[in-house]
């Protein structure tokens, strides 16, 4: 407990030192146009540091089932406003198929029936949101990692990117479309899952079925719903508002560790 009590204390110490230097100097900096790079910069420090207090292959603290909370509230979209996904719901998901590409050896489209027929991990985990409340619930998935190792990263990708079915924004261009990202040390972590189970049962839709993405080495809103499609990537610049994930677009921190 000491251990995450210290982490955290860092991490919030490092946050706000960031903002009090934004602050602090903010003419100075805005003149130059470098607050997003010294912003960008404390935030990588962040990650460094606490990969590095915790390791990299450290594992978020797993519960029993006794500590499953009897409420887990849905966070975000409740149900996608998309004629597709609406299709794909009434058919209990039968016609959908995760893609993956991008930078990869091998392109894949997997139904549900077969990502289900792969080797599963089952973790009891503590979803933790920005917005101050926390619920413990119990996930089953397919690991990241073998769904990688299986299509084949090439040596440039850097990034997974989930690109996911529901739209928060109604906007001409798309980028009101949910997305999110990770680098590959946490997607190759193995508690970062696919989840098409919470609790014993199929996933439902207010929680992000067919598929949701656990990464639980970080806050809630990296935990993509509805994920439709995952692409490898190099760099984010071809990626909406360049930062990695729609609430990154409009300023949360790309790395969101706890």
């Amino acid at each position: 407990m000491s251990h995450v009590f210290t982490r955290r204390r860092f991490l919030v110490g490092s946050t706000l030192g960031a903002g009090a230097l934004a602050l602090s100097g903010c003419d100075v900096l805005d003149q130059n146009g470098d607050i997003d790079a010294v912003l960008r910069s404390a935030e990588q420090l962040t990650m460094k540091a606490q990969r590095l207090l915790q390791g990299r292959n450290a594992l978020a603290r797993e519960f029993t089932e006794a500590d499953i909370s009897p409420s887990f509230r849905v966070n975000g979209t409740s149900v996608p406003d998309s004629d597709e996904y609406a299709v794909l719901a009434e058919g209990e998901f039968k016609g959908w198929k995760l893609k993956v590409g991008g930078l990869v050896e091998r392109p894949q489209e997997i139904s549900l029936a077969d990502l289900r027929k792969l080797p599963a991990r089952t973790q009891i985990t503590r979803h933790d949101c920005v917005e101050g409340w926390s619920a413990i619930g119990k996930w089953t998935g397919v690991p990241l990692m073998s769904i990688l190792n299986r299509t084949g990263v090439k040596p440039t990708a850097r990034y997974a990117v989930f690109h996911c079915a529901d739209e928060l924004e109604r906007t001409l261009d798309g980028s009101g479309r949910y997305y999110e990202s990770i680098d590959l040390v946490d997607a190759f972590h193995p508690q970062t899952i696919l989840a098409y189970e919470m609790n014993g049962q199929a996933l439902s839709i207010g929680h992000g079925a067919p598929l949701r993405l656990r990464v639980e080495r970080q806050l809630g809103y990296k935990q993509a719903k509805y994920i439709m499609r995952i692409e490898l990537v190099d760099s984010f610049s071809s990626l909406w508002g360049g930062n990695g994930g729609f609430w990154e677009d409009r300023g949360y921190e790309w790395y969101a560790g706890i």
